[in-house]
């Protein structure tokens, strides 16, 4: 059979496959081993911290729900379950929007910050530990060039 170029274009070689996996399997592989840990030492998911970190890095220490969603990749209805959780945790709390009868904050606690805080040098030993540690400086460079080719631009404020 005979391909397009189109048609072509949309074939990935055996090596363009084993790349994309590689990729998949090093991000899948680092993740579990950073839950992993958070889970053991704090009892806190990953994406628990993940929620708790941005929220500490924001103004007022909130942000919108939608906003928040969209940094944590999570769906809007993943990102409501958790943060139902975090809220009986009392580690996040639900603000209404004054602008906005139907928008709706979430807002780091007290607790939540403490419990943070405790869990940030977990959370970078991992990283540094999976990731930076592995590559040299040069790999580093090269990776983050790599990734800015992807992404270019500054992450979502």
């Amino acid at each position: 059979m005979t391909l397009t170029a189109g048609e072509s274009r949309e074939i990935l070689s055996s090596g363009e496959l084993a790349l994309w996996r590689m990729l998949q399997r090093a991000q899948v592989r680092i993740t579990r081993v950073l839950e992993a840990d958070l889970l053991v030492e704090h009892d806190l998911a990953l994406a628990s911290y993940d929620v708790l970190a941005h929220l500490a890095e924001s103004p007022g220490r909130r942000l919108r729900m939608n906003d928040l969603a969209d940094r944590v990749l999570l769906s809007r209805s993943g990102l409501t379950r958790l943060i139902d959780r975090l809220q009986r945790d009392g580690l996040v709390e639900r603000e209404a929007c004054a602008s906005d009868a139907r928008g709706l904050f979430a807002v780091l606690t007290d607790g939540g910050a403490v419990r943070l805080a405790e869990a940030t040098p977990t959370y970078l030993r991992g990283i540094r530990a999976q990731f930076l540690d592995v590559l040299d400086a040069g790999e580093l460079r090269q990776c983050a060039a790599m990734l800015d080719k992807l992404f270019p631009g500054p992450e979502p404020v």
